[in-house]
């Protein structure tokens, strides 16, 4: 077994509406909260560092799957929204939507498709952060899969 440790310095020199700084690797930028939620809007936010952490362990799952099992690809994109509640002051992330779009080469199958179908399933299942939010988050996946003209 393996661990891997990350870890991140955080600066919060104010009050609410104040601007912080973290560092975590190649990760360092400025956060406050976001203007949605009347605050100063700079840098980044734990509600956009939520959806970043999803999407980008959603799609580098996805290349891995495809590259393991041979299916090539011209484009591999993603678009991904994320859902915050607010009700009685009450903050609740509630949902995460990826939407991928799978390019294929041009010669690519039915099959091919149906198996970029079948992976693009697995790797939210698969992905750690899709399993770390499971049961608080939910996640849904609205894939579009073409084959290259």
């Amino acid at each position: 077994m393996a661990e891997h440790h990350f870890h991140l310095k955080a600066n919060w020199p104010g009050l609410r509406n104040d601007v912080g700084e973290i560092s975590a690797g190649n990760l360092k930028t400025k956060i406050s909260i976001p203007p949605e939620m009347d605050g100063p809007g700079i840098g980044t936010n734990p509600d956009e560092m939520l959806l970043g952490a999803a999407a980008t362990c959603y799609i580098i799952t996805l290349a891995a799957m495809m590259e393991r099992s041979g299916l090539e690809k011209d484009a591999l994109t993603m678009e991904s929204v994320g859902i915050v509640d607010v009700t009685n002051g009450v903050i609740t992330y509630k949902r995460i939507i990826h939407s991928p779009h799978i390019l294929l080469k041009s010669n690519a199958t039915e099959r091919d498709k149906n198996l970029a179908k079948r992976l693009a399933e697995k790797a939210e299942a698969s992905c750690m952060i899709s399993r770390a939010v499971k049961g608080n988050v939910d996640i849904e996946l609205q894939c579009r899969i073409e084959i290259s003209s």
